[in-house]
């Protein structure tokens, strides 16, 4: 036996200090749960939060809970599909500054979209906000893009930039 097979045993392997080394463990072990205990008594545990757990609803039944303005976006959309139909079959009124084909075109555009955008109203945390700028937008903005292309008459202009705003914050309030 060398010198360090000896130490070894004589410090860690004899049979009086691995006897010594197991009561150690033993004690430390037990004096670690009573103060793990004495903790709890002292320190309480925080209840974790409750849980809301809701039953899963397909998209359609939970966006008909608002179903005005699901059915006013049908109604829009249908419409918005109505006008372009028109507007690519029929004949504009001539301006030499602008083509009325396009103003048409534009109007119906952003009917299109914001008819489409109409769906995702009743699940924002505003949606009479949110619907209410969409449709003063779709009239404000559309419907004097429509009356320009279609009659050629440029009274009603100074409205079409407002129209544009409420659709601005129509979008605003959808993600508010």
């Amino acid at each position: 036996m060398g010198i360090n097979e000896t130490a070894n045993y004589i410090l860690f392997y004899n049979p009086i200090s691995s006897g010594a080394a197991d009561i150690v463990k033993l004690t430390t072990h037990a004096l670690g749960n009573t103060l793990g205990n004495l903790t709890a008594l002292i320190v309480p545990k925080p209840q974790p939060p409750t849980t809301v757990v809701m039953e899963p609803l397909p998209l359609w039944q939970l966006a008909s809970s608002g179903g005005y303005y699901v059915k006013l976006a049908g109604i829009l959309g249908a419409s918005a599909v109505a006008l372009g139909a028109y507007g690519a079959h029929s004949t504009f009124p001539k301006d030499d500054k602008i083509e009325l084909k396009e103003v048409f075109e534009r109007a119906n555009k952003y009917h299109f979209i914001h008819s489409l955008a109409m769906l995702g109203v009743p699940l924002c945390r505003y949606p009479k906000t949110s619907g209410t700028f969409f449709m003063l937008g779709i009239a404000m903005f559309s419907g004097t893009c429509y009356y320009l292309a279609l009659t050629g008459d440029r009274s009603f202009n100074k409205i079409t930039p407002i129209g544009g705003i409420c659709f601005i914050l129509g979008w605003l309030a959808l993600a508010l």
